[in-house]
């Protein structure tokens, strides 16, 4: 493979890893979202809790997106009242870092 194209193939494919990743983390609520998860299991109700400014039809939608990317994983359970609760993949602990350094870089900017 001649060097030029190469480089072509490299951007390429860090501009479709980036995509991917904003694809991840873009969305009004997807960032909350995956914070309010971390590294726990919660339950569709604590997560409306947690972000009572969220409509459900649009918390709905987004965890549905989250998981269609393999961020998150839903386990049903065939109880009476149903129980569903929602945690990160290992793919998506891996979002967690990014989360942690994007507050690192807010927390200055809080005192203006």
């Amino acid at each position: 493979m001649k060097d030029s194209n190469r480089d072509a193939y490299v951007v390429d494919r860090d501009q479709q890893v980036l995509r991917k990743t904003l694809d991840i983390i873009c969305g009004k609520w997807r960032l909350f979202i995956l914070l309010n998860l971390g590294e726990h299991t919660r339950r569709y109700g604590e997560l409306r809790r947690m972000m009572p400014d969220v409509s459900e039809k649009v918390l709905i939608q987004e965890l549905k997106t989250l998981i269609g990317l393999g961020v998150l994983e839903k386990e049903s359970f065939s109880e009476v009242p149903p129980r569903v609760e929602y945690r990160l993949t290992k793919k998506g602990l891996k979002v967690l870092p990014l989360l942690h350094g994007l507050k690192h870089i807010g927390e200055p900017f809080m005192e203006i």
